[in-house]
Order: structure tokens, then sequence, then C-alpha cells
């Protein structure tokens, strides 16, 4: 059914359209899915992407629209409601319609754009979810870009501590001589933080870290949220992960993951990332939510 745009915000839309909205349990019998492949989470589900992929590999492709924009504006263009709409108006003509959209960041909802669901009938629900963290999947990459922050600053510091037959005596670490002038890396945080985006690190003892210029980015805008939008598997993440160079050393020579010892770790916090939770219209054709903006982009997704 149409709600009241004109006189409804989208949250009161949301909260209407939810209260019909297919449980974890409906969305499976609705979608032909096996029990295994949907994986609930509250009144939410993730999909188990590859199970399913895998079994209906020998399926025919359906037909696939591509909604883009080049003309961003403070408030956003239009992609998310144009989708919404498409969707919406695809399943009144009776088509069998699903579409796919990213997960929005904290840095523009708690900023002067607010969230990325849509407008009006246009519009993905649950909003609050939708907009707060949903499964997790921005939380996961945050936990994985720092933690590989950890281990090189953590390798710096114990580099500068003890000489080389302390180094592989005590850590069992190799000598990786990181220029902190070319450290490529920073940390992440979901939030437009301008106070961060330059800071200097490791004041204090031998034991408080390397002293260093450092900085923190957005989290969406990740080189690990682009990896998720275009891994195509776990493996294929773990190894992408591996390759990511995190800075330079003194003789010029990138330094990877694989260097830090510390890329299938952060693959770990990622494992659930891979499978898109599933979501609907305020019409209730379902949508995948899957990786979010910024980094997606840098990979033509």
């Amino acid at each position: 059914m149409a709600f009241d745009a004109v006189n409804m915000a989208d949250w009161q839309i949301s909260e209407a359209a939810e209260k019909n909205m297919p449980t974890p349990e409906e969305w499976r019998d609705k979608l032909g899915l096996e029990k295994d492949e949907i994986l609930p989470m509250g009144r939410l589900a993730k999909l188990d992407f590859l199970k399913i992929i895998n079994r209906l590999k020998n399926k025919p492709d359906g037909k696939y629209i591509e909604v883009t924009a080049i003309t961003p504006t403070p408030l956003g263009e239009g992609k998310s409601t144009t989708s919404c709409g498409l969707m919406e108006g695809l399943g009144k003509r009776g088509k069998n319609v699903g579409g796919a959209l990213r997960q929005p960041s904290g840095g523009p909802t708690m900023n002067v754009k607010g969230t990325a669901a849509g407008g009006g009938n246009s519009l993905l629900i649950p909003m609050t979810e939708f907009s707060l963290g949903l499964t997790g999947d921005i939380n996961d990459i945050m936990n994985a870009h720092n933690l590989g922050m950890v281990a090189m600053t953590a390798r710096m510091q114990h580099e500068r501590n003890y000489n080389d037959e302390q180094l592989a005596r005590l850590t069992g670490m190799r000598r990786l001589d990181i220029d902190p002038t070319r450290v490529e890396f920073g940390w992440i945080i979901d939030f437009c933080a301008q106070a961060l985006r330059n800071i200097v690190i490791g004041l204090g003892g031998r034991t408080d870290g390397y002293t260093m210029q450092s900085k923190f980015g957005i989290a969406v805008g990740s080189e690990l949220m682009a990896i998720l939008s275009i891994a195509t598997d776990l493996a294929d993440l773990k190894e992408r992960i591996n390759n990511i160079t995190v800075a330079f050393d003194k003789s010029g020579k990138p330094v990877t993951c694989r260097d830090l010892e510390v890329g299938n770790a952060m693959a770990a916090f990622m494992r659930n990332t891979i499978n898109p939770t599933l979501m609907c219209t305020a019409e209730y054709n379902p949508c995948l939510v899957h990786a979010g903006p910024f980094a997606n982009i840098a990979v033509g997704q």
C-alpha cells in the first residue's frame, strides 16, 4: 500500500510498513531458499551467499539494471530512491524483482545528509536498523582494518626496541624496517571526525607504541570495503587482504599485510561480511544490502 508521503516523515512510513514486513522465515518461503541458506538476525537475516550461488549456478541470469549518478550533492543524488522506486514499479507490474543497495555510513547519516534509505514511499525498511549499523558489517571492517594498524605499529615498536637477534629470539619476527614517513594505512572510524584526520600517535615510553604522524579515515573508505565489494569467496577475500600494501620500508619496498602476518586474522573478522543482509522496500520487494559507500565506487561498483 502507498503511504501519505506528504504528511508522513520517512521514519513514520518505515514504522507503518514494518508492521507487515515479512519475517526471515516468511522470506525463506517467498524466495525458495533452503533452511541453511538464510541466517536470521532478529527481525532481519543474512543470506549464505556462497551456498545460494553454488546451488543456482546452472540457472539462467536475470536482467540487470544499474542505477548510478555523477552529480554528487550534500543530500545525495537519488540513486537509492530511484532504485527502490524501480523495484516497486516492476513489482507492481508482476515482475519477479529484487534489488541490491549498499549500507549507509555513519558519517553522512549523522551529518547533513542523513540516512541513505531512499525517501517517501520509495523506501528501504526497516529504516532504523538500516541506518544504525544493520548486521555489523561496517563494525567488522573497522575491527579488521584497525587490527592491521595495531600489528604494524606494534611491529615498529618492537623493531625500535630490539636488535635483530633479540627480535628473532623474543618474537620470532624478522625486521621489516618500515619507513614511518611512508605509512599508507591509517586508522578508521565510521564518522566524519575531522579532528582525527591528522594526528600524532605513540606518545609515552618504549612500551607505548611508535611515535609518528598518523591519521583516521572514514570506515567505508577503507580498502577492505573495496575488497569486500569484489571478493568472490572467503579464500579470495583472504588473499586480497594479505596483498594490501600498508607501508614501504626504508629501501622503498612495499610492506603488506602478509609481511605483518595479520591478513588472515583480518579476514577472520570479516568472515560474515561476505553474506548480504536481506531487507525490503516499503512495498515488500526484496533487496540485498551489501558493502558500503565510497570504497565500492573505487572499483566501479
